[in-house]
């Protein structure tokens, strides 16, 4: 195509007008988070909440608004396969520079795909590749600071990691809680090592805001060796801070970006530079959930749709009906190599269910949007998603040509799925609790039923309601911690109402077997949960030991209140044991 032509003009103009469009959401997207600050320090819990489901409708806010403009002013339907080529190479030119390349990519094809028919959605249009690099952008300010223990000590650099934070409150006690960091380092490693000339403490610049809590996030660079490490720094009730422990198990920091938790506020001028130091810590966990966790869920999605595509490309078993009980609304199927299930909402839902495809798709939105405390798994939402037909069961095949064939069509040697939803896979609760109970593990027993019980209550205090509390809803992850997944029965509690069952009006009507009081749909009887939940003996005395009040209507409506009255409980992302309040002696109290 010459250059200057009509068309090379408006393939330039749709590639400036889309940076500019992401440009603008990032701007967005950064102010948002940059005021978790501030929000933190005034002890606004609410409003920090509501932010982070205001910036989850940012994205697909500029997306529309772009795609109506180049439909407005450029007739984008009807444009030539040339001219949208052109335009890629115009828009890569304009992210050479520029600091958050791999988000634009993903804007580009948000864009794109909203216009074109997925038999488009490859690289010669779309980025299914990244086209730039974000290896050694730099930040302003720097991803990380560091500190040099060797020159200004060990304690006053530990000390000066949270004073360069600059909140604007004061700390309870800092040196008593560097006393503890230090005395838990010791702890932890057994010895400290001798320091090497070149020891450094590396802290991500911004720290990451959740719930009610900051964390700081770092390494400590020893030689060779590096010393991962993140320290939640809370609030007093006098309103001062202190810090509440120290984590330095990887497995424990991995925790904090599970994707059943809500997602960071995180100040970033270079996200792939948090992400890359992130991942130096983390080096399991996949960059698409870091991404995830930071808020960037398209760049998330981006990410996991290609290491998808790679993993298929590189192993050669078959996506599966996934064990255990068939949903009643959700086909549900999985790839034996790959630890995530996928969901497919069905085309006709079991008699019991009352709720249709689109309440369906808005509860699994409203997962997104509420703080998860580490009690519900996060899903990615795709559309029109292209497999290999080959690399399905014929079990499974069958199975959605049964149940939803509206969400299938056929082309060529593949299956596009119209709509799905993507979670991390767990072992669902039934099956872990059989499992257990085969193997006379009443210990196994009673710890997963006391955390299926505190899965529950949590929600509630979260102001969600599962709805269907049966075991096969909840899945057992790391840590034996329980997790909820069934999302088209859940409420929010505030909607819910929480009733007792009256007394019978007389003997005919109480052994009738049939209900003699009225029931709304919101109506929820916490009497009944028993029948259904305490199948064994064993489950009814574990379960009454810790959790007997979730049975009596009055812990869910004096939950209700509270919520009302904009009380905010803490969620804890590790265990109580580790808090320095429960450690060392300390006289401080939480």
């Amino acid at each position: 195509m010459p250059v200057g032509s009509q068309d090379d003009l408006i393939a330039e103009s749709i590639a400036n007008v889309l940076v500019e469009g992401f440009n603008k959401h990032y701007c967005l997207f950064r102010e948002s988070s940059a005021r978790a600050k501030q929000r933190f320090e005034e002890a606004r819990w609410q409003e920090g909440q509501q932010a982070i489901k205001n910036r989850i409708q940012f994205y697909d806010d500029r997306v529309r608004a772009k795609t109506e403009r180049l439909r407005r002013e450029f007739n984008a339907d009807s444009l030539s396969d040339a001219v949208w080529q052109r335009a890629k190479l115009h828009y890569i030119g304009l992210l050479i520079n520029h600091k958050q390349p791999e988000l634009g990519e993903t804007f580009f094809n948000s864009v794109f795909c909203m216009i074109r028919h997925r038999t488009y959605f490859h690289n010669d249009f779309i980025f299914v590749r990244s086209a730039v690099s974000t290896e050694y952008i730099v930040s302003n300010p720097p991803a990380y600071r560091c500190y040099y223990p060797n020159v200004a000590g060990v304690r006053a650099s530990i000390r000066q990691v949270f004073i360069d934070f600059q909140w604007a409150l004061e700390f309870e006690d800092l040196e008593r809680d560097v006393d503890f960091i230090l005395r838990s380092i010791e702890s932890h490693l057994g010895t400290i090592p001798a320091p090497r000339s070149n020891l450094q403490i590396q802290v991500l610049t911004s720290a990451f805001y959740r719930n009610k809590g900051a964390y700081v996030i770092g390494r400590v660079v020893n030689s060779a060796v590096d010393y991962p490490f993140t320290v939640p720094v809370l609030h007093s009730a006098e309103g001062k801070l202190y810090l509440d422990t120290i984590i330095m198990d990887v497995g424990r920091i991995r925790a904090l970006f599970s994707l059943s938790r809500a997602y960071f506020m995180v100040d970033m001028d270079v996200p792939s530079g948090y992400v890359q130091f992130l991942g130096s810590i983390m080096p399991n966990k996949p960059h698409s959930e870091l991404y995830t966790m930071l808020g960037l869920g398209k760049q998330g999605k981006t990410l996991f749709y290609r290491d998808l595509i790679f993993h298929l490309h590189h192993s050669s078993d078959q996506f599966i009906v996934a064990p255990g009980i068939r949903g009643l609304v959700m086909l549900v199927f999985t790839l034996p190599s790959l630890p995530y299930v996928f969901k497919v909402i069905k085309d006709v839902f079991g008699s019991t269910k009352e709720v249709d495809h689109e309440t369906v798709r808005r509860k699994y939105q409203l997962v997104k949007q509420v703080d998860r405390v580490g009690r519900m798994a996060d899903t990615l939402e795709f559309s029109k998603v292209a497999l290999p037909r080959k690399r399905f069961s014929q079990e499974l095949i069958d199975e959605i040509f049964r149940e939803a064939p509206a969400q299938l069509e056929e082309d060529g040697e593949e299956l596009v799925i119209e709509h799905l939803y993507i979670e991390r896979r767990m072992e669902p609760l039934n099956i872990y609790l059989d499992r257990v109970e085969k193997a006379g593990r009443d210990d196994l027993l009673g710890d997963v039923v006391r955390e299926y019980g505190n899965a529950i209550r949590e929600l509630a205090f979260a102001n969600i309601f599962p709805g269907d509390l049966l075991w096969k809803n909840f899945g057992v992850a790391h840590f034996g911690r329980v997790v909820f997944y069934d999302y088209d029965e859940i409420e929010l509690m505030t909607d819910c109402k929480f009733r007792r069952i009256p007394p019978a009006p007389n003997f005919e009507a109480e052994m009738s077997g049939e209900v003699w009081y009225s029931v709304s749909r919101l109506d929820v009887f916490p009497e009944e949960f028993a029948t259904f939940l305490l199948v064994s003996d064993k489950i009814r005395d574990a379960f009454t030991r810790h959790h007997a009040d979730l049975f009596d209507a009055a812990f869910w409506q004096n939950t209700q209140e509270q919520i009302r009255q904009g009380v905010m409980q803490d969620f804890f992302p590790y265990p109580e044991s580790m808090r320095f309040c429960n450690g060392f002696g300390s006289g401080r109290s939480s």
